[in-house]
């Protein structure tokens, strides 16, 4: 773990760039840090000089980055560190990196709605195409034996056919991160401060 965590606040200086790649979608867009300084000479705020870093985001997070990020957008980045060096034209360049664990839009100078992006559960998913092949399997076995393998309408809540029908079925995680109580519905009138991660 020698990896360099930083934390940057600017502004999004390109528009978002999204493709896809053999290992899953990334997201990518340059970010500029203009860090300001109070002049106590003449009194007054003055802008220093402007880094621009490369920001990558893989995966989920570089599809909602492409839906939420314009040009201008003020954010804060957080992510590891990366320091390349490459020749391009008979020079030496050095290029800086950030590859993104977390991004949002710094607050200090607007607001923002947030929508949750559902997802399924993978887990769930292969579970289901379990469930869904044995009964395939069931049904061309008991077709030439006369009888039918699929699970009757009395016990399909307690054999997962379809998820929360059951009298116990616990709420289907769609979202991995959340815990059990977080996904729970709320009683019906009550008004309560939200659950989950902030």
């Amino acid at each position: 773990m020698n990896d360099t965590v930083v934390t940057l606040v600017g502004n999004a200086a390109t528009g978002v760039e999204y493709r896809e790649t053999p290992t899953g979608g990334v997201a990518r867009f340059r970010f500029a840090v203009t860090p300001r300084r109070w002049d106590r000479r003449n009194s007054v705020w003055t802008d220093g000089s402007t880094s621009f870093y490369t920001v990558c985001a893989w995966r989920g997070l570089g599809a909602n980055l492409t839906a939420s990020v314009n040009v201008g957008d003020p954010l804060v980045v957080h992510g590891r560190l990366r320091v390349r060096d490459e020749a391009k034209d008979g020079q030496r360049r050095t290029f800086v990196d950030i590859d993104a664990v977390s991004i949002g839009h710094d607050l200090t100078w607007g607001t923002s709605a947030f929508r949750r992006v559902a997802r399924a559960n993978p887990a769930l998913m292969e579970r289901q195409a379990d469930v869904s092949a044995a009964a395939s399997a069931g049904s061309s076995a008991g077709s030439s034996t006369g009888t039918s393998a699929l699970p009757s309408a009395a016990n399909a809540g307690a054999t997962g056919n379809g998820p929360g029908t059951g009298a116990d079925a616990k709420p289907v995680h769609t979202q991995p991160w959340l815990s059990e109580q977080d996904e729970s519905p709320a009683p019906v009138g009550a008004v309560g401060a939200p659950t989950g991660p902030l």
